[in-house]
Formats: structure tokens, sequence, C-alpha cells
């Protein structure tokens, strides 16, 4: 059967292959050859210009220049070629090691080298490097984008709402009044700290050998400094360098990240159920789509969709971040496969992540708050004032501040009327009465708006 989006087993390679369209070429299969085939050539030319290996010298402008078009020219029809060497190989980074070679003999001061491709490397030593370099382009060039873009679409609406009144609900029931614009600034804090929590992940390489003590490398050229040469070479990639490691780069840092990842996300997704409620409230319009159909047999219907599926591959990416931080750093002695096919999948912890990021920028799109009905909620609620007034009267030293209060509204509602009257019957200054007396449940915000108002 062609392949075909329709056919798909994946709704990331199928309903959402347009969307997760930036991250195919960083982890898609031809990606991660692209990636190897990236650092196969910088040990190459880490060798070369190692004086002590004298067997490579170092490779004039013209050499570099041909390495350098291998890497930018890498195409489909390159990594088919490296998948029909595969073929035969039965071994995906050997494949790379053969492809490249045969590259190489295409250049007359390259040729005489070729054996110097993966020298005294093991698989790991390409495979790790080639992880962190993708995991650092999708984090910088994808993920955080679209993440800044998120927050600055939700900050955005923060100030809007700043100053618009609204009823909090702890434990589900009406409490102390806050602003629409406060509520979305405390969503907008958390995700500023796991932003940089997940920018200062330190992704580390290793290339240290079969099991990271260099033993081919030294019984080559005992004369070497190799953890240096290693060093210079994974820092150059713009990773971290690990010195102690088994056969494997124990991956403590891909841990860090999803872990990260899986923070931010599990924020977004508390922020999906909130505006699902406020939506259920009335608190928010949604923008009505021509065309668009809310219910196969409800035509009233308008449906928080674009919330829920956010919430829906947030959770799916989240679950896979979650089995990565507790497989991926655990491995047999010095070296078992179980972590290979698992770090196949990053991509699709990605891949949810950004559909999900996208359905939110949606859904935001769509919302417009209904002050209306926000403020007539607001205004059915008289009783979230019994917090000011007993905290005035403990001010004062009256009787049972707490318990008058109680008594007074614990489990009914009460109106403006009722409330003037027990202040008035309380043994407060009169500048203390009038000023209870006028306060509203709109008016009882506290530092709301300014808090709002003063996000960065």
């Amino acid at each position: 059967m062609p392949h075909d989006p329709l056919h798909a087993l994946s709704p990331l390679d199928g309903r959402y292959a347009d969307k997760v369209a930036a991250l195919r070429p960083i982890f898609s299969e031809a990606g991660l050859m692209h990636a190897r085939l990236r650092v196969e050539i910088a040990w190459l030319e880490a060798l070369s210009a190692a004086p002590e290996i004298a067997e490579v010298p170092a490779f004039d402008a013209d050499a570099r220049g041909f390495l350098a078009r291998i890497v930018a020219d890498f195409d489909v029809q390159a990594a088919a070629k490296v998948k029909a060497i595969e073929a035969t190989t039965n071994h995906d980074v050997k494949a790379i090691e053969y492809y490249l070679k045969a590259r190489l003999a295409e250049h007359p001061q390259l040729a005489p080298h070729a054996e110097f491709v993966h020298f005294a490397l093991t698989s790991e030593d390409v495979n790790n490097l080639a992880y962190g370099l993708m995991l650092a382009q999708a984090r910088a060039a994808v993920l955080l984008p679209a993440l800044d873009a998120l927050r600055a679409q939700l900050r955005a609406m923060a100030h809007a709402y700043a100053r618009l009144p609204m009823l909090s609900r702890t434990h589900g029931q009406p409490a102390s009044p806050t602003t629409l614009g406060k509520e979305l600034a405390n969503v907008v804090a958390r995700l500023d700290r796991q932003r940089d929590q997940l920018a200062a992940v330190v992704l580390s390489g290793k290339l240290n050998g079969a099991v990271g003590n260099y033993n081919a490398h030294l019984a080559a050229y005992p004369e070497v400094d190799w953890p240096a040469l290693a060093r210079r070479m994974v820092e150059g990639l713009g990773l971290a360098f690990a010195p102690l490691t088994t056969q494997i780069e124990p991956h403590d840092g891909i841990a860090e990240l999803v872990d990260a990842l899986a923070r931010s996300n599990t924020i977004w997704i508390d922020f999906c159920r909130d505006v699902w409620g406020y939506i259920s409230l009335g608190y928010f319009r949604q923008t009505l789509k021509a065309g668009e159909v809310g219910s196969s047999t409800m035509p009233h219907k308008v449906n928080p969709i674009d919330f829920e599926n956010a919430e829906g591959n947030l959770g799916l990416a989240n679950a896979l971040c979650q089995h990565f931080a507790a497989k991926l750093p655990i491995s047999r002695w010095q070296r078992d496969l179980t972590d290979s096919t698992v770090l196949r999948a990053l991509g699709t912890a990605f891949g949810h992540t950004l559909v999900g990021y996208q359905a939110l920028a949606r859904g935001l799109d769509k919302l417009s708050a209904d002050e209306a009905k926000i403020a007539a909620d607001l205004d059915q609620h008289w009783e979230v004032l019994a917090e000011a007034v007993q905290t005035v009267m403990r001010r004062y030293g009256l009787p049972e501040p707490y318990e008058q209060l109680k008594t007074l509204t614990r489990g009914q509602a009460i109106s403006q009327q009722t409330l003037a009257v027990f202040i008035d019957g309380l043994a407060l200054p009169e500048a203390e009465r009038a000023r209870l007396k006028a306060l509203t449940p709109a008016g009882y915000i506290g530092l709301a708006a300014t808090l709002a108002g003063g996000l960065e």
C-alpha cells in the first residue's frame, strides 16, 4: 500500500502532519542520519587537527569545504543510500560510516584517510552526540519559540484583563474576588520559571570508546591526550563534555530536559482545565467560525475543543516524558540496548507538545471575556465580603468576629442590605462602618489588578 497520511499509524504523521513539519527534519530517521553524519565528520576533522596523528594531515580549505557540503547537501536521496547500505549491514551507524567512506573516495585528499572514519569509536559515541544535537536544535529552533509565543499571548490577555473583577472559587465554592487578569498572570509566572529551567538544562556528550576508557584510542596513539581531544570535539558541537561514562552517555541531561518539558506541559494542562471551566460558566465567549460544527446532533454547541485537544496532546507528551525520565538513565552494567528504541521516540513527545501548543494558540485567539456575565456572577455573592468584615472586626478587638460572620453567611447567600444591617450593629468607628458598607464584591480585589498589570 503506498504511503499516504490517511494510512499513517501515528496521528503525528497523519492528521497532525502539517503541524509538526518543523520537527520532521530533526527527529525523523533521516534527521538522525544527518546528525550522525555531522558527528562522524566532526571527529575526522578533529583527528586531522591533532598534530600527533601524522597519518591524518591537516585538511586544506578544499577538503574542509567538501566535508561541509556532504553535511549541507544531505537529502532524502542520500538518506535512501544510507538505508540501502543498512539493508546489508543491519547496523545503522555502520551504514553511515560506509556511506561517508564512499563519499570520501570522491576527493583525492580525503580518500587515503577513509579508514579514519569512525576511528576508535563505538556506535554510542556517535549516537549520544547525534541525539544531543537533535535535542538542542529542537529546543532552540522549535520548542522554545513556540512556548515563548504562547506565553506572550497569555501575558497580553493578563494585562488586558488586569482590572476585570472576577469571583474566585476555592474548592469550587465562591471565595474572595480576584481579577481575570491576575488569574492569567499566575499561569504566566509559573511558565516563566519553567521556561528558564527548560532552556538551562545542559545537554552533554561523551566520546571515549567502547566502555568509556579510551582503550582503542590509547592502543593506537598512546602519546595523544585523548580526553582533551574528545572534549574539544564535543564542546565544538555545542554540547557539554561528559568525562566519566560507561559505553553510553548516562542520559541524565535528557531526563532533566524531559522533566522540565513535562512540568511546563503540566502547567498548561492545569490552565486548559481552568479555561474549560470558565467557558462552561460563561466567563469566556468563543469566536464562532463559519461552517464549523460543535456537535453532530446538537446545533447550538460551541465546544472548547482547542483546549481539550491541547490537554490530550500534552498528556500524551507527558506520558512519554515520564517514561524517558524513568528509563533512559538506567542501563545494565556497561551497556544494554534498551535505550536505543526509546530514544527514537523523543520526537513523538516533542510532536505532541507542539500540537498541544498550537491548539492552545488557536483557543486563546478565540477567547473574549463576557464582562457582564462575570460581573453578574460576582454581584450574586455578597457573602464573600465576610472575610473583609471579620478582619476589620479583629483589628478593633470585637468579640468572636469569625464566628459572628460564620453564623451570618455560612451556607447561604446574603444581600448587600443584609450585610449593611450587620455592619451598622458593630461597635466600630463610624468611618470604618462607612468604608465597609461602601465595599462591593467587585471592589474587594486587593492588589490583584496591580499584580497582574505589573507582570513582566
